[in-house]
């Protein structure tokens, strides 16, 4: 069986944009960084980490379009992290609400989405 997501892999068009955005704004810290020799038009492949949770960012030297990819994180503190967000003029795609929880547990807890810097969706409940 599987157990939980290894990582989470988003094309980027700048890497080091890409970098300082989940470091400042998420916590994430870049922990390793490879050239992939042989792929035509990958430059290179950096990971960040954020306790057990991975980012991988493909950066491209095409205009690969980015759609469809996000991630959710959990929050110990929703309020205070939708606020911060939203203070640092980070775009909302979804208001925080609350949805119908998929576990017990998760009864009362909110939901946002916001916008990342390559369109990607990062949304986060808590």
């Amino acid at each position: 069986m599987f157990t939980r997501i290894d990582h989470v892999a988003l094309s980027v068009k700048d890497r080091q944009k890409s970098i300082d955005f989940y470091e400042k704004h998420f916590g994430f810290k870049k922990y390793f960084e490879h050239d992939v020799p042989g792929v035509e038009s990958l430059e290179k492949v950096v990971y960040l980490q954020l306790g057990d949770t991975v980012l991988e960012f493909e950066h491209w030297t095409n205009d690969k379009e980015n759609k469809g990819y996000h991630f959710c994180l959990i929050s110990d503190d929703f309020d205070s992290d939708y606020q911060r967000l939203k203070d640092a003029g980070i775009p909302v795609v979804s208001e925080p609400h609350i949805p119908s929880p998929r576990k017990p547990e998760e009864t009362g807890w909110k939901r946002v989405v916001f916008k990342g810097p390559d369109g990607e969706l990062i949304e986060f409940r808590g």
